[in-house]
């Protein structure tokens, strides 16, 4: 985007995000914004400018788009966050302002693994067989489905302490991020972990928890993708990077 200095508004929250705000703040015909939604009490530096919190629905960012003279909006959240992609959509056409959207590939089975693909959260519950130890690799929003399954003794991990009692017969609670393949072997091993429940996120940030599974030979619960966002669709930080500079 040669020419005179142009806003983009970067919908963030995952670590692609944080690469294409590093790759793009450093231009000095971009100002570069990444919105977060707030949920991490304390996300990493991100270069440029951040905003936390959320827009208040389509109109509300259609809003903000227009206040602050965005001319690029980019959908850069995580896969899985289909509310906010319809969003970006929407405020997209009302607005004019040009989207493009990073889709990361999603995960592919390799030899060794052991999935089960799930469409949905409640169909991953269900197919845990009875009295499993179960790592639920999910993220806070998406544990409250399994709570129903009183015979499963639940280990979840999360970046910050929950506000509220998880409402788990079993459970076991893990702050902090994911690992490296050692460190996700670790964890799966010592709390003899049976099976693994996660989302095809694709990325590599959250991978070796996918490769620890295969290396214990621990069976996989993988809940596939939602329906793709619309607009430019770009598969890498870089082809991203390459078409907006």
């Amino acid at each position: 985007m040669p020419g005179t200095r142009k806003s983009v508004l970067i919908l963030g929250g995952t670590q692609d995000a944080s690469e294409l705000a590093g790759r793009l703040a450093n231009q000095p015909n971009l100002r570069v914004i990444t919105s977060l939604a707030g949920r991490t009490a304390h996300p990493g530096a991100i270069a440029g400018e951040t905003r936390i919190g959320g827009f208040g629905g389509v109109n509300g960012l259609s809003r903000y788009l227009t206040g602050s003279q965005i001319d690029l909006l980019v959908d850069a959240t995580h896969p899985f966050a289909t509310k906010m992609s319809s969003h970006a959509a929407q405020a997209s056409r009302q607005t004019g302002v040009a989207l493009m959207s990073l889709v990361r590939p999603p995960w592919q089975p390799v030899k060794g693994d052991d999935w089960q693909s799930v469409p949905t959260l409640d169909a991953a519950r269900e197919a845990l067989p009875t009295e499993s130890r179960v790592f639920l690799a999910l993220g806070r929003q998406y544990i409250s489905a399994f709570s129903a399954r009183r015979d499963l003794h639940c280990v979840i991990r999360m970046v910050d302490p929950p506000v509220e009692i998880l409402p788990f017969a079993s459970m076991e609670l893990i702050l902090g991020r994911p690992g490296n393949l050692s460190e996700e072997t670790d964890l799966l091993r010592s709390r003899s972990i049976d099976h693994l429940v996660c989302r095809n996120s694709g990325g590599h940030a959250s991978y070796a928890k996918v490769e620890a599974a295969r290396h214990l030979s621990i069976p996989v619960i993988m809940i596939d993708r939602p329906a793709m966002p619309v607009g430019q669709l770009f598969q890498s930080v870089d082809d991203l990077t390459t078409a907006i500079l």
